[in-house]
């Protein structure tokens, strides 16, 4: 930018590249919405608010995940910029995993919604019992 002013059409225009727009199929920011709303990145992003843990730890920590589902996602985590990934030198290999300034601001998101969902789970499982959802 050369300091001009920009006109509205422009500003909304700039914004909108800036900002991204989700609705559109070809926007990157729909991948990332995968990666933050799969089922193990919301796990990941809540998991890691506590601070920083170890590949196993986590394992641990998050129920019924795979060693190669927990890899995927903590990589598709770091490219996004929302996860930062410390190897040790040191044998047997030391890996940990912190949440990014973007990851906390993203997993209090997520805390939010994954509180809302245990606060009304019980509603929910009754709403699916008494129409035959199932699950």
């Amino acid at each position: 930018m050369d300091g001009s002013p920009v006109s509205a059409p422009q500003g909304l225009l700039l914004d909108a590249l800036r900002r991204g727009n989700i609705m559109s199929p070809d926007c990157p920011s729909r991948g990332v919405l995968d990666h933050l709303t799969s089922r193990w990145g919301v796990l990941v992003l809540v998991a890691l608010e506590g601070g920083t843990l170890r590949f196993s730890a986590l394992r641990r920590l998050i129920g019924g995940v795979s060693e190669r589902m927990l890899a995927q996602t903590l990589r598709q985590l770091e490219q996004d910029g929302l996860l930062q990934r410390r190897a040790f030198d040191v044998v047997p290999p030391h890996v940990e995993y912190s949440l990014t300034p973007m990851g906390r601001e993203a997993a209090a998101l997520m805390r939010v919604l994954t509180d809302w969902i245990e606060l009304n789970i019980s509603d929910i499982l009754n709403y699916r019992t008494k129409h035959g959802t199932g699950a």
